[in-house]
């Protein structure tokens, strides 16, 4: 398995910027897939953005443009840097990640509050 330990989030206000953490407890060579996804009060959890094996990306629709999910190997570290923030992008952002092989973890959460 794999422990993921978030950090970054915060309150800002509309069309400023915050950087996402996520610290893996392992190399992303055993990962074929992590990413984040958030939750709003009242919705369903939505996908974000994510990372393939072989360093692909996908994005919601809602924040292409103005998200950007990026890795550190060295670190093992993935980011999402986010810009142009909106009210409507308030929610809790999880981490997650898929050891090849076993299901999918999850981080315990970051709160992003984005004050129009």
């Amino acid at each position: 398995q794999v422990q993921l330990v978030e950090s970054g989030g915060g309150l800002v206000q509309a069309g400023g910027s915050l950087r996402l953490s996520c610290a893996l407890s392992r190399s992303f060579s055993s990962i074929n897939l992590m990413g984040w996804s958030r939750q709003a009060p009242g919705k369903q959890r939505e996908l974000v953005a994510a990372i393939i094996s072989g360093g692909g990306t996908n994005y919601a629709d809602s924040v292409k443009g103005r998200f950007t999910i990026s890795r550190d190997n060295a670190k093992n570290t993935m980011f999402l840097q986010m810009n142009n923030l909106k009210p409507e992008d308030t929610a809790v952002y999880y981490c997650h990640a898929r050891v090849i092989g076993l299901q999918t973890t999850w981080g315990q959460g970051t709160q992003v509050t984005v004050s129009s």
